[in-house]
């Protein structure tokens, strides 16, 4: 994992753009396939975390990555790499806190700063484009709501087929259902509806999850944990978190 063009942490990253209350996204960097060390099972981390709107859209993504002779840094071109460069898509893996502090340890970088120190090494932030909402959809909510939104999180990187059985079983995707999606599922949460559907985008690797909301709460309050939920869970099953937008 190259850290060029990149800089160097430690210092302090300034920031105005509000920021998702979930955890950081862990990843572990396996070494490449011509490294001279073959009994090397990670070669470094990174860590990241998404910006969002006030209705959590992507607004941009910060990285650091680090290695045991680098230690930490941050560029912005190794967020992109993480999600466009096949090679580097290959040796990126999701992964918790807790293996990322195990890997971390072994490799002799100590005990793995918590969230708050990780965050001072964002220094080279890659912004996401955004616009307005298209409307997809009926304009009107159904009757007991008083809004309707779609999300669509999108992730690079494949699922196997054991893997979308997981995720069939874990949502409780009906057997008959639809084969326009690969898994989906719904929930019931604050007073609002969350239903989903994953399935397979674009001619590389790559999946999407549409997300509809219908909301009867007053505020949004379960949207922005929802969809970190989810996204949580596809991580757990190895995809990467791209972006994500609102259709409506």
């Amino acid at each position: 994992m190259a850290a060029n063009p990149a800089r160097t942490a430690p210092r302090p990253a300034v920031t105005t753009a509000h920021r998702s209350p979930s955890s950081l996204d862990y990843y572990l960097v396996l070494p490449r396939p011509d490294d001279p060390d073959p009994t090397t099972a990670v070669g470094g981390l990174v860590v990241e975390e998404f910006t969002r709107q006030h209705d959590h859209v992507s607004t941009g993504l910060d990285s650091a990555g680090w290695t045991p002779a680098a230690g930490w840094w941050s560029s912005a071109s190794l967020s992109r790499g993480i999600r466009t460069d096949p090679d580097t898509l290959t040796r990126v893996v999701p992964t918790s806190r807790a293996e990322a502090e195990s890997h971390y340890r072994a490799l002799g970088g100590g005990h793995l700063p918590d969230d708050t120190v990780l965050r001072t090494y964002f220094l080279d932030h890659q912004p996401i484009a955004t616009a307005a909402p298209l409307r997809l959809g009926p304009a009107q909510p159904p009757a007991g709501c008083h809004e309707r939104r779609v999300y669509r999180i999108l992730f690079a990187k494949d699922l196997s087929a054991a893997q979308v059985t997981s995720l069939r079983a874990s949502w409780g995707t009906p057997v008959d259902g639809t084969s326009a999606s690969a898994a989906s599922g719904h929930l019931a949460k604050g007073g609002d509806q969350f239903g989903w559907e994953l399935r397979q985008v674009g001619h590389l690797r790559a999946w999407a999850l549409d997300v509809t909301v219908l909301m009867g709460a007053a505020a949004d309050d379960a949207v922005g944990p929802t969809l970190s939920d989810l996204t949580a869970v596809l991580r757990q099953h190895g995809l990467i978190p791209v972006t994500t937008e609102r259709f409506c």
